[in-house]
């Protein structure tokens, strides 16, 4: 059934479910929705770090934390987003050639210490220079970009948007999601997306084939924390508040729990489990103080029944829907019973 359905117009139908989703809910539903999207674009950086690289990385919080402030002070000075965008981008790049080059000489749980390390120094410089970041009481009332389209009618005029709610802001997330997901797409599928899994599966191997293992790491390391810094730069005028607290560790393991949950290594891995860690909790609500408690129990029967999280449980289920393909083997084997 999969094979007669093209995979572009599963893509098609998917994005249009997004851009309907907030229709007819209120604010909250919006927010809780631009936050899916926001940490999705995080766990897909990640994903590139751990399950194509193989690089162990906490501090994926932590660029987020950049690309957040270093968005909100320019755009509280008058500069625009989609300028204050870019700049944070290339800024978590750059820290992410820094932060990588310790991969060149550790591996394994001692590079998830200095990932660790830079995570809990961020945080701390961020709640010590007030001056400039506001210390432990944060910036707040960040502005949110307003966009501009040619009237359509006999004057020639331009017309300003403000995306001033949280439905329109949910917009801008998706078009800003779906450009991501398409330029990740295109980088796993191309030749440095098959080098990174060669880091992955046997270092020394890849070496020995000519791959720049060092290269190849801090690329990693760069284009995914840049993806933090995305995601923190949509956080800045979604949320309109940011303080250090909101970047701490415990956010780092939150998407990392993304990835493992959804499925390390899958491309649609973070998506899923992005879903799991934001929205599942909101669904559960129902159960009132119980919601936490089964939300935990869910993730631990998953982890301890697929490792590979939900992308490993959805492969398992195509696999015994979809009947074995007979090899020229199989009849060699048939023919000698």
């Amino acid at each position: 059934m999969m094979n007669l359905v093209p995979k572009w117009l599963l893509i098609a139908v998917g994005i249009a479910l997004l851009a309907l989703a907030p229709i007819g809910h209120g604010n909250y539903v919006a927010l809780i929705l631009c936050s899916w999207l926001i940490y999705t674009i995080a766990a897909m950086g990640l994903n590139l770090t751990l399950g194509y690289a193989g690089q162990i990385s906490l501090a994926q919080a932590s660029f987020m934390a950049v690309g957040a402030y270093i968005t909100a002070l320019m755009t509280m000075n008058g500069i625009h987003w989609l300028i204050a965008m870019p700049v944070s981008v290339a800024a978590c790049f750059v820290i992410g050639l820094l932060v990588g080059f310790p991969a060149l000489r550790v591996k394994g749980h001692f590079l998830a210490f200095v990932t660790l390390a830079f995570n809990t120094l961020l945080v701390l410089v961020l709640r010590n220079e007030d001056w400039l970041t506001g210390g432990s009481y944060g910036k707040s009332n960040m502005p949110r970009p307003d966009f501009w389209v040619f009237d359509t009618g006999m004057k020639s005029t331009v017309l300003s948007i403000p995306l001033t709610s949280n439905q329109k802001m949910y917009y801008l997330c998706l078009v800003v999601f779906v450009i991501f997901a398409l330029l990740m797409y295109g980088l796993v599928r191309s030749p440095w997306g098959r080098a990174f899994k060669g880091l992955r599966e046997n270092p020394i191997r890849a070496e020995s084939l000519g791959l720049d293992i060092r290269r190849i790491t801090l690329l990693a390391f760069a284009i995914g924390s840049a993806a933090g810094g995305l995601a923190g730069s949509l956080v800045s005028p979604v949320v309109q508040y940011i303080e250090p607290n909101s970047f701490a560790l415990s956010f780092s393991l939150k998407i990392l729990l993304m990835v493992v949950v959804g499925g390390s290594g899958y491309f649609f891995g973070p998506m899923l489990g992005a879903a799991v860690v934001i929205l599942l909790p909101e669904f559960l609500r129902f159960t009132e103080g119980y919601y936490l408690i089964i939300y935990s129990a869910l993730v631990i029967l998953l982890m301890v029944f697929s490792p590979s999280g939900l992308m490993g449980v959805g492969g398992r289920l195509v696999g015994a829907v979809r009947p074995r393909r007979v090899t020229r083997g199989d009849m060699k084997e048939g023919a000698q019973l």
